[in-house]
């Protein structure tokens, strides 16, 4: 991959760390189990480093607001990973190779990759590269709070009950798996939506619930 300044010692990591459970039975789901880790820890300890005097609850906005699905996802469309994917049947006719969830998913398997390759400078020099731009753009004050606390929040401060969540329906093979998730809201007729994870699910049908309850309450 070209589009990675970090020249591998061992191409056999990244080879594993592009391959979908789908396609082999040595695939990179260890590698992205590791490479979460190693994201989360090396942009807290930068947003660490930039803001000295903030407080826990803005950083910790801070960094789900850059690592999280979408933004790992638009980082591997940067870098070309979809180009590179190796995928079992059903995902290649699934279009898995453009799926966010695989996107994001294997650029945390290749983080842990460069880092087993080359050591936490390499891995971490890797990383800020990547997120050169939004390190810049993206500041403690202005980070928002994800969908599910602003929902809570919100019905906490005018004493309404909390939302319920439900997963009405899971369907699909393991790795082309669908919910479909409802938020209930008193009030509001039921938010429901369908999504990859039961995770993205709760937050997109918390945005809407909340989108909802502010216009009617403009």
């Amino acid at each position: 991959m070209k589009s990675l300044k970090y020249a591998f010692k061992d191409p056999s990591l990244l080879a594993v760390a592009l391959t979908h459970r789908s396609a082999a039975t040595r695939h990179n789901e260890q590698l992205e189990f590791l490479g979460d880790a190693l994201l989360g820890f090396i942009i807290a300890d930068e947003i660490c480093l930039r803001y000295p005097d903030a407080a826990e609850g803005p950083l910790t906005r801070l960094r789900a607001s850059l690592v999280n699905r979408d933004t790992l996802a638009e980082i591997a469309r940067e870098l070309n990973v979809g180009d590179f994917l190796r995928l079992g049947e059903g995902e290649l006719k699934s279009g898995g190779w453009r799926r966010d969830s695989i996107l994001a998913n294997t650029l945390e398997a290749i983080v842990a990759a460069i880092y087993l390759d080359g050591g936490m400078e390499s891995c971490r020099a890797e990383v800020h590269r990547w997120f050169a731009a939004r390190l810049i753009t993206h500041r403690p004050e202005t980070a928002r709070k994800d969908a599910k606390t602003e929902l809570q929040e919100y019905l906490q401060g005018r004493r309404l009950d909390l939302p319920v969540y439900r997963t009405l329906e899971e369907e699909g093979p393991p790795h082309l798996r669908r919910f479909k998730i409802e938020c209930a809201v008193t009030g509001l007729s039921p938010v429901v939506v369908e999504s990859e994870s039961r995770r993205s699910g709760e937050q997109a049908a918390a945005r809407i619930a909340l989108t909802q309850l502010i216009g009617e309450k403009a």
